[in-house]
C-alpha cells in the first residue's frame, strides 16, 4: 500500500490550504446526484471552511501522496447550539447535549478522497489519525444517507444512527451518527 503523509492544520492555518481543499471537493462531490446541486459547489463549500477558521477547535488534517492532495478530515468543535445538531430535538441523547455545551464534541465536517484513491483505506486512515489528534471524547458527523460506501463505513467504525435531518426540498436526507467515547 501506497504511504499517505499527513498533515494537521489548525484554525487560520486553514487557508494555506484553502485553495487545494476546495479543488478537492470539487473532485469528490462532481457525481451524480450532487453535481449541479449548489449545496455542493466547491464555491459554497470554500466559503463555509473560511467561515468555518474562525471557530473554536477548526482543523484540517490533509492527506498527500508524493506531495499530491488526495484526501483530507476536516471538523471542529461542536458549539451546543450547532445548527444541524439543534434540529434533531429530543433525539438528541442528553449526556451528548452537556459535552457540546462543554466543548466535548468534535463535528467531523468532511472525510474526503479523491475517487482515483478511494477504497485503498485512505478514508479510515485520516478519520482515525484525526481523531487521534482532537481532545473531544464524542465525535458526531452526518452523513448522507444514499453516500455509499461512506453510509455503510460508519457504523462498521463503530457510529451509531441517532436522527435524521431533512433540510430542504434540494438537500438530501441526512443521518445524523455519534461515536461515544472510547
Amino acid at each position: 500500500m501506497t504511504d499517505l503523509e499527513m498533515k494537521y492544520h489548525a484554525g487560520p492555518a486553514v487557508e494555506v490550504l484553502a485553495d487545494e481543499l476546495v479543488d478537492l471537493f470539487g473532485v469528490v462531490w462532481r457525481i451524480p446526484p450532487y453535481a449541479g446541486n449548489p449545496r455542493f459547489s466547491a464555491a459554497v463549500f470554500g466559503k463555509n471552511l473560511r467561515a468555518a477558521m474562525s471557530i473554536d477547535g477548526c482543523g484540517v488534517l490533509a492527506g498527500r501522496i508524493d506531495g499530491q492532495l488526495v484526501g483530507c478530515a476536516y471538523g471542529l468543535t461542536m458549539p451546543g447550539d450547532w445548527p444541524s445538531w439543534v434540529t434533531l430535538g429530543d433525539a438528541r441523547p442528553q449526556e451528548v447535549q452537556e459535552a457540546a455545551d462543554a466543548g466535548q464534541v468534535f463535528w467531523l465536517r468532511e472525510l474526503m478522497v479523491l475517487p482515483d484513491h478511494a477504497r485503498q483505506g485512505f478514508g479510515r486512515q485520516l478519520h482515525d489519525a484525526m481523531l487521534a489528534l482532537r481532545e473531544e471524547p464524542w465525535t458526531a458527523l452526518h452523513c448522507i444517507v444514499d453516500n455509499e460506501p461512506a453510509y455503510s463505513a460508519y457504523p462498521r467504525w463503530g457510529y451509531q444512527v441517532i436522527g435524521r435531518i431533512e433540510a430542504s426540498e434540494d438537500a438530501p436526507a441526512y443521518d445524523v451518527m455519534l461515536l461515544p467515547p472510547t
